[in-house]
Parts: structure tokens; sequence; C-alpha cells
């Protein structure tokens, strides 16, 4: 039976998460190929593309590893051990593992990162908001009181916390922006959310929440984007059921 190659498979990604949709500052793509000819039957996906994370790919035998966050994000000067995100790469290529990052244009496609996130959240015919449309906002079945959405959104995601901003309002108009949404909370306002949830915000947004009239929710980077993984498999196994696709949780900090 012929598997797809490294080339094949990321061609046939492409058409499902376009890097058209990608912001003119990121890096994603195809990270790395030590030949593109390889067949690909073993994949592992992970938010971060971790010293871990390399380690288990080469452990287990995986032909590929596919993340959200970029490998490379910034340029690299150099390939020495000096470096961590050069030693990994260096790794890889030595293994013959590829890298696929699906970044800011997996957080824009249509059943991305945000899609999945306001689904998780309950919000009702989400639709793009900002100026690149990465985020969505949508309506709550019914109106909450902002510390009960709050105690929602902390379970949905499995998060150990969440730092609420009570804007003094309910939740029910809710926008969502998974990872780092702090430039993004003006376009929240502007969509008419009275509620926004995002990984990360900035501590002086969090502290004029009051005077905005607006309910902050800040759930966590890893916790916010992590749910997108499951759906990635699930579309990796549409395109060829007979592959072995495993879930890498890259996420190592913890609540002291």
């Amino acid at each position: 039976m012929a598997f797809l190659t490294v080339n094949q498979l990321y061609q046939k990604l492409n058409e499902t998460i376009p890097p058209s949709l990608s912001c003119e500052w990121d890096n994603d793509g195809l990270m790395c190929c030590p030949n593109g000819e390889r067949e690909v039957r073993r994949i592992l996906l992970t938010l971060d593309v971790t010293a871990a994370a390399v380690a288990r790919a080469t452990e287990g035998g995986y032909d590929l590893i596919l993340s959200h966050h970029p490998l490379i994000f910034k340029g690299l000067r150099a390939l020495n051990d000096g470096s961590a995100v050069a030693a990994k790469a260096m790794t890889l290529v030595r293994e013959g593992i590829s890298v696929f990052s699906f970044h800011t244009r997996l957080d824009a496609v249509e059943g991305g990162v945000n899609d999945v996130l306001a689904d998780l959240l309950g919000l009702e015919n989400a639709i793009p908001f900002g100026e690149e449309g990465i985020g969505r906002i949508g309506t709550l079945a019914e109106p909450m009181a902002a510390e009960d959405f709050a105690r929602l959104v902390k379970e949905r995601l499995c998060a150990p916390f969440v730092l609420l901003a009570d804007g003094g309002v309910p939740s029910h108009r809710v926008a969502v922006l998974g990872g780092n949404g702090s430039d993004d909370l003006a376009a929240a306002i502007a969509a008419g959310a009275d509620t926004f949830v995002s990984g990360e915000l900035k501590y002086h947004s969090l502290v004029d929440a009051p005077e905005e009239r607006i309910n902050l929710i800040e759930a966590g980077h890893f916790f916010t984007e992590n749910p997108i993984l499951p759906t990635l498999k699930q579309q990796l196994l549409a395109l060829d059921p007979t592959l072995t696709c495993d879930l890498f949780y890259s996420n190592e900090t913890k609540v002291i």
C-alpha cells in the first residue's frame, strides 16, 4: 500500500489550512524536511516542538511532528548546540523527522483553533472578528454572571485556574482568541463583546476592564489552544485512515 509522502501530505494540508491565512509577521509551514519523499505513517501532534516532543518522536519512530507553534520562529544565525532551537533542528534532521507548524493560519481557518474554542465554550453563531479575522465572537444561549462563566471556562479548558477581571456586566456576547489576545481587545470591544476570553492579556487591560465595561478572562496560552489537537488528528485520519496519530502534551509548567 502506498503511503503519502511528506511533500504530498504537506500539499494536502495546505489546501485545508492555506498559507494565505497566515499573518505577515508569522513564520509557519514546512519547518524541517530532511526528506520530502519519506512516507508518512506515524505523526506526533503537539502544541510546541519541545525537546521532550523531539525525544518522543525519535524514540517512537515517528516520521513527522505536526505542531501549532513554529519550531523556528526567529531566524537561526547558526546551527550549533549553543541554541536550543538549532539543537532540536539538528536532531530532527539527523533522525529524518519532518516538522509542519501551522500557526496563525490555524487560528484563522474555519474549524481551527478559535472555532474549536468557541464551540467548547458554547458560543452560538460564532463569526470572525478583527482586522485579520483570527478571533471569533458569538453568543451564549443565556446570559451568565461573569464569575459563573469564568468557572465554566476553567472547567471546559481543564485549566488549573483562570483570571477574571469583572466588567460589571453579564457574559452574553463573547469574543474568544486562543493564545495571546492582548492586541485584539479593542477589536473585540468594537465587535460588541461584553466578554473576551484569551490565553494571555495585558495587566493594564485587566485593571481597566471595569471602566471599559467588559469582562476579561485570561485562561492560559496553552489551555486555550491545546483543544485543537484532537481536531487535527481527525483531519489527518480523514486524509489517510491508516495513519498513526498520537497527541503529545508539551506543557510542563506547574501550579505551585
